[in-house]
């Protein structure tokens, strides 16, 4: 098993930071700075800070309804960070990330190999948003957008776009450039005043309040890590 892989399923990190930790000169492995790439086998000692790793983590899933405000990060020195938010016991990462003004749905655990398995553009896992702009959006607009939209010099994947009322819709894509909605929004001359995710691949939004979060059932785990 490879070293970043190791360290994410203990629930440490993801295989990313893993990864920056690695470069770091932090882990060792039996005794010796390790390596990217290095290999562990049964019996083999990894240490992050001369502090050996224990046994693998219980995976944890939660779905939690984010608030504008609050910032995706797991940096500690910035204010309004996720994981402060949240204050769960463990140590989780959340899988993907919500512009600071966006709200709504997003999922966080300690398993780092699903991180990596839900954000491949290529698997196509959808996402769902409601979307309120600043005027009544036409319909060639909306089919605009379903049909793609040109933002940082490429064209947005066709997606599902459909009118909720004058000046609101829902879409759902299975992409996900740098703040591509608000600038979808923008390209067609509109500003995104109110931007919520509501789905996640199988996992609704539901009646969750904003600001709290629940554990996924064993059935939702199951859709969500299936192939």
């Amino acid at each position: 098993m490879r070293l970043n892989k190791y360290i994410s399923g203990t629930g440490i990190c993801s295989r990313r930071e893993a990864d920056k930790l690695i470069e770091a000169g932090r882990v060792t492995w039996n005794g010796a700075p390790a390596l990217l790439g290095t290999q562990v086998s049964p019996g083999d000692e990894v240490c992050i800070d001369g502090k050996p790793l224990g046994v693998k983590a219980t995976q944890i899933y939660i779905a939690f309804n984010k608030p504008a405000g609050v910032t995706c990060t797991t940096e500690a020195d910035i204010e309004g960070n996720i994981i402060d938010f949240i204050g769960h016991a463990e140590r989780i990462f959340p899988i993907g990330r919500l512009d600071k003004d966006s709200e709504g749905l997003i999922l966080l655990t300690n398993n780092g190999d699903i991180v990596n398995e839900i954000l491949r553009s290529e698997n196509n896992h959808e996402k769902e948003y409601v979307v309120t702009v600043d005027r009544p959006i036409t319909d060639l607009s909306l089919s605009m957008m379903a049909g793609g939209v040109k933002i940082m010099g490429e064209i947005t994947k066709p997606c599902q776009v459909s009118r909720i009322s004058e000046s609101v819709f829902r879409m759902i894509l299975t992409q996900g450039l740098n703040r591509q909605i608000r600038r979808m929004c923008s390209a067609l001359g509109y500003r995104a005043q109110r931007l919520q995710r509501v789905r996640i691949i199988n996992i609704d939004i539901g009646a969750l309040e904003p600001g709290t979060w629940r554990e996924l059932s064993e059935f939702e785990v199951a859709g969500l890590l299936r192939p």
